[in-house]
Order: structure tokens, then sequence, then C-alpha cells
């Protein structure tokens, strides 16, 4: 970067705007109408800008797992399909040396990869910040199962699929991560560029039902 001089400026003295957008900015009529509808049977709202990162590592290293532990508040879960509490973050399983890792709250975006990345030293792992090009949905209502199931494969039945679980799928052509968060509540990650086309298909799905 330059001055009025063609000077460089110092590093310090830089100030970069960055203007955080939602993805669904192109729905947020559709999703504002669903809001103003008060149904009791299905309601969609999204949680922007939580801090996303996938981390690979290995379970049998104590370095990557202690590590991992220090920054998150919590060891990687091992059984497969399940979600681990930290502090202040959820690590859901994607693979035996795979999670993603998501915080509870809007962040400053990259936070949690700055911590994770320096803390593995040594270990053969990875932390990789994915925040930019996924986006968090939440779901709610007595018909949430029914909708979810008019696009997703997965038994959604609720002695099968409930609160500390997590699974990779699709909804009709958008590929998800699914996380049940109460018996009728579900956190859906989705990338930022499927999340037009996820808005309006969910919404569809969900017409019939949610009066």
């Amino acid at each position: 970067m330059l001055n009025e001089t063609m000077d460089p400026v110092p590093l310090a003295e830089r100030t970069v705007a960055v203007q955080l957008e939602s993805p669904f900015v192109g729905v947020a009529g559709l999703i504002k109408a669903q809001e103003a509808r008060g149904s009791k049977a299905f309601t969609m709202r999204e949680l922007p800008f939580r801090d996303l990162v996938n981390v690979r590592g290995d379970l049998s290293d104590p370095a990557f797992v202690d590590a991992f532990a220090q920054v998150v508040g919590c060891q990687p879960p091992a059984q497969p399909n399940t979600v681990a509490r930290g502090d202040g973050h959820d690590v859901l399983w994607l693979g035996p040396d795979e999670w993603l890792v998501r915080s509870n709250a809007p962040v400053q975006v990259g936070v949690l990869e700055a911590k994770l990345a320096p803390a593995f030293g040594e270990s053969y792992a990875a932390a990789v910040d994915v925040g930019s090009g996924y986006t968090v949905v939440e779901i709610d209502g007595a018909a949430s199962r029914e909708v979810l199931s008019r696009g997703c494969p997965l038994d959604l039945h609720p002695r099968l699929f409930k609160e500390g679980q997590c699974a990779q799928s699709v909804f009709f052509k958008a590929a998800i991560v699914l996380i049940p968060t109460g018996d009728n509540r579900f956190e859906i990650v989705v990338r930022r560029s499927f999340a037009d086309y996820f808005c309006r298909i969910l919404l569809d799905a969900a017409a019939s039902l949610a009066s």
C-alpha cells in the first residue's frame, strides 16, 4: 500500500474496511415474510458470521489432542457423527481424522484458526478457516423433521437422530452438515454458494406445513 508520496505505508497504520454480508441477502424478503407469519410449526433463521474451522489431525497423537483441548476446551470426538462441547465452540465429527469446529456466537473471522494452527506445533495436523465459505441456519418447530425429510435421505426419527449427534448429508442438491440441537430444532451448515438455493427450496418444502 502506498501513500500520497508513493512511499510504503507501515503495516501498523493500514486500515482495512471489511463489510460482512449475509449470503442470504438475495432472499431476505422471503425470510422476513416467513418470520412475519409467526408459525409454530416451522421457523428458520440464519446464525450469521460463525467462526468455522476445519481441523485434521491424529487422535493417537497426544500432542495434537492436548493442543486442541487447550484451545477449544474439549478433545475432538472420536465416536462417529457426534458433537463435543467446548469453550464457546462445538466440535463436529466429520471423519476419523477430521472435525468441524463451530463457534456458538458471532465472532471475528479467523480467530480460532489463528490460535489452533500455531498450537499444533510439529504435530501432523492442520486448521483451516472455512467461515467465509459457509453459513449456519437454525430451523425449529413441530414440522421441522418432516420438512427436512422431504429433501434429506437420513432417517430423522428422534430416537435415532437426536441432540449430541451430527451428520453430513444433502437437502435436495445442497450438501449440508445437520446438527440436532433440541427435540425439533436443528442447526444446518451449508455452503455459501448454495445458500440462496437452500433457502428457497427449504421454505418451499415447508410451505404446506408451516401454517
